[in-house]
């Protein structure tokens, strides 16, 4: 997204405008000892059962389980790998100095058609010798996967190629809601929806449960994908992850639609609602 060559913007001047710091550009990230990264996958796999530990407590479980670890250590990989404990105000999902912060627009709304709101979210991928993140689009009702994309770091500009293809493929939506992470409170996230006419919604600080159904995503796609395999390679997850997706999208059965995959329900669904205009 930012070009080195640019003919009339700096480097600085396009980090600016992107509500990116210009350290963030030329940061080149230091690996994880192979003792962290293993810490780091029994975290996230905790995480998913118990969403309510912080810090202490998963300290606290992780000693009990023999590993010799320190409060310091756990809250760095914790903020690394971007969780976020339920009820406690995490620095993980913070928004940058100086960004705005939207009220959650959610609460009591009947959700009832597609596209009337999507999240979005960001989750920790583990690898064999290290780890990506990875950003989804959801459309809240049907709980079809929008789009999605891969990164070694967690600058915004993922998540905004995640937001253009949504887009591009499915229209606008009505209300986009995420959590207060930087990456969501950043201009050119937040602009771009703005530009689309998209009502902007925030989750409450350590509310992961606001944003429920990308949550259990995230929980399905670790352990019907992720865990089952220890990816070597960027490209490598990235095939596994499109893969599962496709799957999640058009064959796997969801509960909440009777036994329907999400695919078959939002396209049966805009289907229906254009019949219904032509009608009326």
């Amino acid at each position: 997204m930012i070009e080195r060559n640019h003919p009339s913007l700096s480097v600085g001047m396009q980090c600016r405008l992107l509500s990116l710091p210009r350290s963030s550009f030329y940061y080149e990230p230091q690996g994880e000892t192979e003792m962290n990264l293993a810490l780091m996958l029994l975290i996230d796999k905790q995480f998913l059962d118990t969403p309510f530990y912080g810090v202490q407590q998963m300290t606290w479980h992780l000693k009990n389980e023999g590993h010799p670890v320190n409060i310091k250590r756990i809250r760095r990989l914790m903020r690394l790998m971007r969780l976020m404990p339920i009820f406690q105000k995490p620095d993980t999902s913070r928004p940058a100095k100086g960004h705005k912060t939207y009220p959650y627009l959610l609460g009591g709304l009947k959700v009832d058609r597609p596209n009337q709101v999507w999240c979005a979210d960001i989750t920790y991928l583990p690898m064999r010798r290290g780890f990506l993140y990875l950003v989804a689009i959801m459309d809240w009702f049907t709980r079809k996967v929008l789009a999605w994309r891969v990164s070694n770091t967690l600058e915004a500009d993922f998540c905004v190629e995640a937001l253009n293809e949504a887009l591009y493929r499915f229209g606008s939506p009505g209300i986009m809601n995420t959590d207060q992470g930087s990456q969501f409170t950043s201009f050119a996230w937040t602009d771009r929806l703005k530009r689309v006419g998209a009502r902007i919604s925030m989750d409450g600080k350590g509310r992961c449960l606001d944003n429920i159904f990308i949550e259990r995503l995230w929980r399905s796609l670790k352990y019907e994908c992720v865990y089952l395999h220890a990816w070597e390679t960027g490209s490598q997850a990235k095939a596994g992850v499109g893969r599962w997706i496709a799957f999640y999208n058009h064959q796997r059965p969801h509960a909440a639609h009777g036994g329907h995959p999400p695919a078959v329900v939002y396209f049966n669904a805009i289907e229906t609602d254009q019949q219904a205009s032509r009608v009326a």
